[in-house]
């Protein structure tokens, strides 16, 4: 449950903590999560949230979100491979149908999947278990049949939860959350049942909240991810993840300075680049 990720009997403060290097005695683990989305142009309404700021049909909401899947994917795709990024997708699992293409991409790319729900327009507030429990299971054979992976990894819709989101992706034996914007460090996650973990995700170098909410520019934003990596790199057991949307990265005054970022990054012979899972499994490893 969502409250007991904060449960004090798990609660360790970075200064108490056992450092450790990841693979190759690196300082830090670089994770990219493209989030491969789709939204709906006319969603059903939801009495808690709106889908977009204008009426419905959002011929401008939708289009601009669009080019992800028409031509910034592939812009993003293409730099991520040049400087050995593997992509670990958030995906909206609906996309296999509307797009396969994008997933295709993707997969032939050896990126991982996770699931972020089946539409970006889809918000899981007060939704019953039986229908949380559908989406999960969607999610599981959805990503199976159109890519032959099994998801590991679960990021809310929307970021929209209920308080059993936790629980039940454990249930249903996901490794890992993405859910969980409060540490720098993979951490345990207490659940009623299965093993479940938090890798940092985040909202900070995100860059829906760069371009959107701090209204940053190219530059400034590829200036964020070289500081933020500086700094976690001098943190030994630290992960970075770069959240990234191809509508805003991929479009061309931007991916420039992005590409600079990863070249800095690749170049600097402190990071682990690897997926969401290769750092799972490796910190898993590590412990006592």
């Amino acid at each position: 449950m969502i409250e007991n990720a904060a449960d004090p009997g798990l609660y360790n403060p970075a200064p108490s903590r056992r450092r450790f290097t990841w693979p190759g005695g690196k300082t830090v683990a670089v994770w990219v999560a493209p989030n491969l989305e789709y939204y709906e142009i006319d969603p059903p309404p939801h009495p808690r949230r709106k889908a977009w700021a204008r009426p419905h049909p959002d011929v401008v909401g939708f289009s601009h979100r669009d080019h992800s899947n028409r031509v910034s994917h592939w812009r993003m795709a293409d730099v991520m491979t040049k400087h050995g990024f593997p992509g670990s997708v958030s995906l909206s699992v609906a996309l296999c149908q509307h797009h396969p293409e994008v997933v295709a991409d993707a997969n032939e790319r050896g990126w991982e999947f996770f699931s972020h729900g089946i539409y970006n327009t889809r918000y899981a507030y007060d939704m019953a278990e039986e229908q949380e429990r559908a989406i999960i299971e969607d999610s599981i054979a959805t990503v199976r049949a159109a890519t032959g992976q099994t998801i590991r990894g679960w990021l809310a819709p929307a970021l929209t939860h209920t308080p059993r989101t936790l629980d039940l992706i454990a249930e249903y034996g996901l490794s890992y959350t993405c859910d969980l914007y409060h540490d720098d460090q993979v951490l345990p996650v207490h659940t009623r049942s299965g093993r479940l973990v938090s890798i940092p995700y985040s909202l900070e170098v995100n860059d829906h909240y760069g371009f959107f909410v701090y209204n940053m520019s190219g530059r400034d934003y590829a200036d964020t991810l070289i500081r933020q990596f500086e700094r976690l790199a001098q943190e030994p057991g630290s992960v970075m993840c770069i959240p990234l949307h191809a509508y805003l990265i991929g479009q061309p005054h931007r991916i420039g300075p992005f590409e600079q970022a990863l070249r800095h990054i690749a170049a600097d012979g402190r990071a682990w680049i690897a997926t969401a899972s290769q750092i799972v499994d490796a910190w898993q490893e590590l412990q006592p």
